[in-house]
């Protein structure tokens, strides 16, 4: 008798476009280009651990091989001989490699030897590489060709969770599509419809919990779902779920820090001890701290937000946020936020976790009591006004030389002299620049820094004595950044080449050209 059990991220793992969950758009791409035909030769999903890359990829290969109709269609029917297998991963044309287990470019060698074959069951050859970023430079280098231009009857589906660490030249050549963190309400969804599948007790409280701790992430999620089934017998609830956790409830959390911000030291170290010796993880408690922090500072009159509806408290514990907030400055949280935000390596590097949390409850209480730098220079005597002595008229100052910019490259090497590190560091690693005219670029922004045009125009309007237009593009023409260049051309150095071929797996990690 088979007594195995099948875990639940792996039971209710995704088997069509319909039950993946969280990717709307993802969705809606794939389905609308296998219903008119636009099919690429070469995809590539990048996100978090436990989105559904290689679920995906797998349903993907189920509507390119499905025999319930005569062509690929969105709508794999999941019985057919070809979707069994594919699903149970044993399907002769659906190849599934994981690439922390074949680094090496002969691994590579061996896969490109069969393309030229013809699928001998379903429509499609299809090559699924799992982590692909963790391929070698030389498996990287022999892939190309063969992705660039394959055989029509071959699709090959990358994923990985480190996009930036795979080559430019192999981006290019795929269609990229970079899966999202799930939301939590979709989370919750999901996690009470497998709970009632499973016939399982989950309480709303033991649900919200569980979807915030998977940060986005199903598998994730499932996993501590599976772990607090098992530890209950079946009858998930809040206080289950804290425990395994080791958590404290959000109403402790929420005491904690308005002992803080009352001023009562020995009060507060006290609960800290109960917590404590109640097996509470403090890193979690402080992680919690700061999440309150966070929404108490959204929710500050100050900020002028209005009502935070996405904050994970009850109404009488946001009546109460907004209450400790009409007595505190958004001064004395912002400091609060600093110090524990400081705190987070400390915990990790002692051999004491909890001495050094004491420590970070008596700083805080230290600097909430602080005055801010306004109080302290509304509190200084004003100074005695005297009659200024006359002074020696003084040369009108120089104005400041302008340099002159003409190339993506120049801006680099200006911003590296003038030393501003920060926007020369944003510039060259994420800023696909594909026009520099003269006052002009167009460019497209692979960060996420909303504030970069702004201080770039500012900068070169000041440093050229010229205003700048900077146009941002919506979509990447997958233009190389400067430091993509600068890595290329010195790839391109023969002797450069010669050394990185002596040592298999090698790639260089900086230059200072």
């Amino acid at each position: 008798m088979d007594t195995s059990y099948t875990v639940l991220a792996r039971k209710y793992r995704s088997q069509d476009f319909n039950s993946l969950i969280g990717q709307d758009v993802l969705v809606k791409t794939l389905t609308t280009a296998i219903n008119t035909g636009r099919i690429a030769h070469a995809y590539i999903f990048t996100g978090i651990r436990g989105t559904g890359k290689t679920s995906t990829a797998r349903i993907l290969a189920k509507a390119l091989n499905c025999l319930s109709s005569d062509g690929p269609t969105a709508t794999p029917c999941g019985v057919c001989e070809n979707c069994r297998a594919i699903a149970a991963g044993q399907h002769i044309d659906v190849l599934e490699i994981d690439a922390a287990s074949h680094t090496g470019v002969d691994n590579m060698r061996e896969i490109l030897d069969a393309v030229q074959y013809r699928p001998t069951n379903g429509r499609y050859k299809v090559y699924i590489i799992d982590e692909v970023h963790m391929l070698s430079q030389s498996a990287f280098n022999a892939l190309l060709k063969t992705l660039e231009e394959p055989p029509a009857h071959v699709i090959f589906i990358l994923a990985t969770t480190e996009i930036r660490k795979v080559p430019v030249t192999i981006l290019s050549r795929c269609q990229r599509f970079d899966l999202v963190r799930v939301p939590i309400d979709t989370l919750k969804k999901h996690f009470a419809w497998i709970a009632e599948q499973e016939k399982i007790e989950l309480s709303d409280g033991a649900n919200e919990l569980l979807a915030r701790a998977a940060d986005g992430s199903v598998r994730d999620g499932l996993s501590l779902l599976d772990q607090a089934i098992a530890q209950t017998g079946g009858h998930v609830d809040e206080v289950s779920v804290l425990n395994m956790l080791k958590r404290a409830d959000r109403g402790v959390v929420m005491d904690v820090m308005e002992t803080v911000l009352g001023g009562d030291t020995a009060t507060a170290l006290e609960k800290i001890d109960s917590i404590y010796n109640n097996g509470a993880d403090l890193s979690m408690l402080l992680t919690d701290m700061m999440e309150w922090t966070h929404w108490a500072t959204r929710m500050h009159p100050a900020v002028r937000m209005g009502d935070a509806a996405g904050a994970p408290y009850t109404a009488d514990q946001r009546a109460k946020i907004r209450d400790i907030d009409s007595r505190v400055s958004l001064n004395t949280l912002s400091r609060l936020w600093q110090v524990m935000v400081a705190s987070v390596p400390e915990m990790m590097a002692t051999g004491n976790p909890k001495q050094c949390f004491d420590m970070l409850i008596v700083r805080m209480m230290h600097i909430a009591e602080m005055p801010s730098v306004a109080e302290i220079l509304k509190k200084q005597p004003s100074a005695p006004v005297t009659a200024p002595a006359p002074q020696k008229p003084v040369a009108a100052p120089e104005k400041p030389k302008t340099i002159t910019i003409s190339s993506a490259t120049e801006l680099a090497s200006a911003l590296q002299s003038a030393k501003e590190i920060l926007l020369y560091s944003y510039y060259t690693n994420n800023i696909e620049v594909s026009e520099f005219a003269d006052t002009k670029i167009t460019y497209f922004d692979r960060g996420t820094d909303a504030e970069f045009a702004h201080k770039l125009a500012t900068w070169l309007n000041e440093k050229t004595g010229k205003n700048w237009t900077l146009v941002r593009e919506e979509k990447s023409e997958h233009v190389q950044t400067v430091s993509e260049k600068k890595l290329a051309e010195l790839e391109s150095d023969p002797m450069i080449a010669d050394a990185m071929s002596l040592f298999e797996g090698a790639e260089i990690v900086g230059s200072t050209k």
